[in-house]
């Protein structure tokens, strides 16, 4: 077992020497003292710094593996940590950055020399991740074209942003890292306008509004998230009622903040969840009961979450000028509004 001191620098944001990637004993248990210059450094901060090379999140799947420990407890990675303290870790084999191409077919709404707009379809993960290495849009992305950008993180070449598997709609895909870097700064800088449309139950009271409620991981599931009015981070959703019917509505969403899940879990909140969005209390609707008729043995009007990626407004790369880009209305979305407009009106 290793034990390495932290240099002691003036600069509290110095944290070390960052150790390069034929130094780390992958897979070994290794020893860290914090040293005096690093005061209240959340520990998945404190390791990446440790070991660049590995991406953030990648470091915080290690932790919350429950493998590391701060002065012998198990800790989580947003632990705090301070002058003194000694941290056990076993640094995860990175993955391989390998991406095999496979020939999935894409939709493509716009392409030039430096992005690539798709119409996602749904069911498809953007890109690998353990338990999900193929059939994603990045193994897509590396058949369709040799030039992408260097992605925002291991296995994600030219993708800048996400859609959930069963979300569909537009994205944005870079072809080189300047096109990458200007789109990613609008995106952390709230630069980027998104405009969704999803079909929910019931209609909110209001026509239109704001749903302002911190987001984090669940506290139970950690695939889900939740309000976390303490603890989350600030996340904003303002809505629209584009088409009201009895029991449903067809809504125009338009989020201020991008964090993961937050359309869904947002709407739930409000107590008006997304059709077939079983993790967040949406039910599969059949056409009988729209129809209000005797049940019976029916598939699903629609399968999946019924939330689509409607436009992507944002600055070119290349010139900055402003570009906006629709995705057409997905058929099966298409089908359950007509069936609302039929049955439900």
């Amino acid at each position: 077992m290793c034990v390495s001191d932290d240099l002691q620098n003036e600069n509290p944001e110095i944290e070390g020497d960052s150790i390069e990637s034929d130094e780390i004993e992958y897979g070994q248990p290794l020893t860290l003292r914090v040293g005096n210059s690093i005061r209240e450094r959340r520990l998945d901060k404190y390791l990446h710094g440790r070991y660049s090379n590995l991406s953030r999140n990648y470091i915080q799947d290690a932790i919350r593996q429950g493998e590391t420990k701060v002065n012998g407890k198990i800790a989580k990675p947003s632990l705090k940590l301070n002058p003194g303290d000694e941290i056990s870790f076993i640094v995860p084999e990175p993955p391989s950055r390998d991406i095999l191409p496979e020939n999935i077919p894409l939709n493509i709404i716009h392409e030039d020399d430096d992005i690539i707009i798709l119409n996602k379809q749904a069911g498809i993960i953007v890109h690998p991740a353990r338990s999900n290495t193929h059939g994603t849009l990045v193994n897509a992305l590396a058949f369709y074209s040799n030039e992408l950008s260097d992605g925002l993180g291991e296995f994600r070449p030219g993708i800048v942003h996400r859609l959930d598997r069963n979300t569909t709609g537009v994205m944005v895909v870079t072809k080189n890292n300047t096109a990458q870097w200007k789109i990613a700064k609008q995106f952390e800088d709230r630069q980027i306008n998104k405009t969704y449309l999803a079909i929910v139950h019931g209609t909110p009271e209001l026509t239109a509004d704001r749903i302002k409620a911190s987001l984090g991981v669940h506290p139970q599931m950690r695939e889900k998230y939740a309000i976390r009015p303490e603890s989350g981070k600030e996340s904003i959703t303002f809505y629209e009622v584009i088409e009201p019917f009895r029991g449903f509505s067809l809504l125009k969403l338009t989020p201020k903040t991008g964090r993961t899940h937050q359309i869904r879990v947002h709407l739930a909140h409000i107590k008006h969840p997304i059709v077939a969005d079983d993790m967040y209390g949406g039910k599969l609707v059949y056409q009988w009961q729209l129809e209000d008729s005797e049940p019976a043995v029916q598939a699903p009007v629609i399968n999946r979450v019924a939330l689509h990626a409607f436009s992507l407004e944002f600055k070119h790369p290349k010139d900055d000028k402003l570009v906006k880009y629709e995705a057409p209305f997905p058929d099966d979305m298409q089908h359950m509004l007509n069936m609302l407009r039929k049955y439900r009106s």
